[in-house]
């Protein structure tokens, strides 16, 4: 009887010599290949998790940074707010400053022209006065010329003294 595959010893001898090569040069394999594979993957992994605890921590900084870069943002709002109503301040006391002074300077400007005013007046009534003087002189001039005597001469120069007014001699 003949068998389908001839099971003898030299085909189990095969077979085991066979299994126990594959087993060796699995073995060989796995401790050449899939061990430095394995230790890769094993590597990356471990640098991923890195990257992504590093991504975390950088993220949860960045939104510390945020809130305070927002809050320093608001506190130089304040500031700039503080400072511009100080400038307001300040203009608003240099604007009353100034008016003051134009004011002030307005006031002097006319008490000289009133001065200037009082000072046109007494002369032209200076002028007045020496133009009554140089009116007299001729009417005596001519009162002298006519030959009055010194009597008439001087009761007409009284006279004229007299409607002039000791006012217009003593100013």
């Amino acid at each position: 009887m003949e068998r389908l595959f001839n099971l003898d010893a030299q085909l189990l001898f095969d077979a085991c010599t066979l299994a126990i090569a594959m087993f060796v040069l699995f073995t060989l394999l796995s401790y050449l290949l899939f061990e430095p594979v394995r230790k890769m993957l094993d590597e990356r992994k471990r640098r991923v998790k890195e990257e992504q605890d590093t991504a975390k921590k950088e993220r949860a900084d960045a939104v510390v940074f945020k809130e305070e870069y927002e809050t320093k943002l608001k506190e130089v709002d304040k500031e700039a707010q503080v400072i511009l109503s100080e400038a307001r301040k300040k203009a608003m006391k240099t604007e009353s400053q100034i008016v003051a002074e134009a004011k002030e300077e307005a006031a002097r400007i006319i008490a000289r022209a009133n001065a200037e005013v009082e000072l046109e007046k007494k002369r032209a009534l200076d002028e007045m006065k020496q133009e009554m003087v140089a009116i007299a002189s001729l009417m005596a001039g001519k009162v002298v010329k006519a030959s009055i005597d010194t009597n008439v001469q001087e009761s007409l120069i009284d006279e004229t003294l007299k409607e002039m007014g000791e006012r217009t001699w003593l100013s």
